[in-house]
């Protein structure tokens, strides 16, 4: 169980958790190829990764990533933690634009779902797919409606696609609160709200990408692990 000679693609692997897989399997011997919508941001992640490959991957775009796979050779893991949050993320459901709900879906489900259509082909026996959600799947707030259903069908699409799938492993990533470069960058008025939030749970504080990390290496490496969903919520949820 190691990744050493392993060809790894990371969709999203320009920044925030996808950039700290990169950066960990890289670290254990894999090849990388990291992929998303910006370019400028792939170069300068792939030049921090020591000159890892990198090509712009839009998961929206079924028939770019039909023609990426027809090219692309095999890989041994593909993860993705792609996403887009869109503006259908918070509020309440009677005020919202359901047009905006439905694009809330566009990337992290059916890219995924594109990405598991086209890219499993390139997958061995034993070959492994890594997805990702949130914590909100399992821990809704009032004004998440969305958010937490969209969540929730990843974990569905997670056990669908390990069954479809089969003998390619399939897994999904919850994490809860990340400290990626989005929440860096937040007001630090808004910032320290959310650090106070998470200072009641079980590991009082937020996650740094690179623990998040961990669970995608050994979504991987676990070569008996399909149809699972990795919680790394700081025990959030047994934590009121």
């Amino acid at each position: 169980m190691t990744l050493q000679g392993a060809r790894v693609l990371v969709v999203g692997g320009g920044s925030g958790i996808g950039y700290a897989v990169a950066e960990a399997a890289q670290a254990e011997g894999a090849d990388i190829m990291i992929a998303s919508t910006d370019p400028v941001r792939l170069a300068q992640a792939a030049e921090r990764l020591g000159g890892a490959a990198w090509a712009r991957l839009d998961l929206t775009d079924e028939a770019a990533v039909a023609a990426f796979f027809a090219g692309s050779g095999a890989f041994d893991h593909i993860v993705s933690t792609a996403g887009d949050w869109g503006k259908a993320r918070r509020g309440p459901i009677a005020d919202m634009d359901l047009a905006d709900a439905q694009a809330l879906f566009g990337v992290r489900f059916w890219g995924a779902v594109r990405l598991a259509k086209h890219g499993a082909a390139a997958l061995p026996s034993g070959g492994s797919l890594t997805l990702t959600s949130g914590m909100s799947a399992f821990r809704p707030q009032k004004g998440s409606v969305m958010a937490t259903a969209m969540a929730g069908s990843i974990a569905h699409l997670v056990c669908g696609l390990a069954v479809e799938l089969a003998p390619v492993r399939v897994n999904g990533v919850f994490p809860g609160g990340v400290a990626t470069e989005i929440f860096r960058n937040l007001p630090a008025e808004m910032r320290a709200a959310e650090e106070a939030r998470f200072r009641s749970q079980a590991v009082p504080r937020i996650a740094e990408p690179a623990e998040v990390a961990q669970a995608y290496l050994y979504a991987m490496k676990c070569t008996y692990l399909t149809a699972q969903v990795l919680q790394v919520d700081g025990g959030s949820l047994v934590s009121g």
